[in-house]
């Protein structure tokens, strides 16, 4: 088999079984683009067996730390296998069809994504190693979740860290997709899985949109980035007084009339504003509006570390404007899923906003990601998606 050699001294973290070998700790190493390599020390010990990505300062991503374990099409059978138990066995599996089935490094996939939409998988292939098994892995995802169809968004900017040209289609059967009807918890969402952001839909805020929810009777509701609706008609479900709901893509408002459309629900009661949210919260500012809830889910802000400096602007900007905006005894819903951005960080941030705002304000609870997104105790990279409900006093 093909091998890397680590550096003297660099075993470390493979021995608290991180999964990542970064290419500053190689010695050298002889394979191709995804290829499986055993991992020795400077020793000659095996540690792993991992896919070797010779373009990506991630040098290689570990399979298995068992260096008996082959990685065949029975080791991906049995990975995939095991990561749909543990969604089938969520309490959220009785109340949605549309679930994260797998969670790259947190289901020992690194680099695979799949999310399902009913009858439709979505799969993202973003590193070297799950592109080269791409056929196995797209064969057994149809054998053993017996989806209709499943649509590839492997076009994320990552695959050009690993010298992957984008690619975007079906990869396996073939259906309107452009709207993915699905149910969650009562609510009825149309997801666009081949132009829609990500994978289509916000799995991860599923819990998070549920709990807006049971926030939201009587109160005037702000959703700042609401892209197709999510969390606005959780809270209308919820039974919010009014909402106004703010998205620059007028191709996801779209999507979020849809949405509303298909609910029995008060569509009067919402207003969704096509508008730079930055500018928006602005203009609602100088015009002295108050909200008894505000919502605030925006888009990644830093991609990269080297982008976190400039994210931090941004989210205590916004940040600060929604408390200006935030009536007395009003509750903000604010989220971060920059990976680059740590809690920590992220509460500091939205700390400086309230001294800014001079807002008296304090943290009632958190927000993570839903449970089909787990998070390995040895992988905290896995742990992206971070939020605050912040009470102004």
């Amino acid at each position: 088999m093909n091998s890397l050699v680590l550096k003297k001294g660099r075993e470390k973290s493979l021995k608290r079984r991180h999964p990542w070998i970064f290419s500053g700790a190689v010695d050298k190493a002889n394979a191709k683009s995804g290829e499986t390599v055993e991992v020795r020390d400077a020793a000659g010990k095996v540690l792993a067996r991992a896919a070797y990505s010779p373009k990506s300062q991630i040098r290689a991503r570990v399979w298995t730390f068992d260096a008996a374990e082959s990685v065949d099409a029975d080791f991906f059978r049995g990975r995939i296998q095991k990561a749909l138990a543990l969604r089938e066995a969520l309490p959220a599996a009785k109340h949605t069809n549309a679930l994260r089935l797998v969670h790259g490094e947190s289901d020992g996939l690194p680099g695979l994504i799949v999310d399902r939409y009913a009858d439709v998988l979505v799969a993202q292939f973003l590193a070297a190693g799950v592109e080269r098994w791409r056929d196995t892995i797209l064969d057994l995802l149809m054998e053993l979740t017996g989806c209709a169809a499943i649509y590839e968004r492997s076009d994320a900017e990552v695959r050009k860290l690993e010298g992957l040209p984008p690619r975007a289609g079906f990869a396996r059967g073939n259906q309107n997709a452009s709207r993915c009807p699905i149910i969650e918890y009562g609510l009825n969402f149309r997801v666009d899985v081949e132009q829609g952001q990500k994978t289509g839909f916000f799995l991860d805020q599923r819990e998070n949109r549920q709990r807006v929810r049971a926030l939201a009777a009587g109160r005037d509701v702000l959703d700042g980035f609401c892209y197709t609706g999510g969390f606005s008609i959780a809270a209308l479900a919820g039974g919010a007084k009014r909402i106004a709901a703010i998205e620059s893509s007028a191709a996801a408002l779209e999507v979020a009339k849809e949405n509303l459309a298909a609910n029995p629900l008060d569509a009067s009661r919402v207003e969704f504003v096509q508008a730079d949210v930055f500018a928006q919260l602005r203009k609602l500012r100088d015009g002295a509006a108050r909200f008894d809830l505000i919502i605030l889910d925006p888009p990644k802000f830093a991609p990269t570390a080297a982008q976190v400096k400039k994210a931090a602007r941004a989210y205590k900007d916004i940040n600060l404007w929604a408390l200006k905006l935030l009536a007395p005894g009003g509750l903000l819903a604010t989220f971060s899923c920059s990976g680059s951005v740590s809690p920590e960080l992220f509460q500091s941030i939205v700390a400086g906003a309230a001294l800014d705002a001079g807002a008296d304000a304090k943290i009632i609870e958190r927000f993570t990601a839903a449970a089909d997104h787990p998070v390995a105790l040895e992988f905290p990279e896995g742990e992206y998606l971070k939020g605050l409900l912040v009470l102004r006093s």
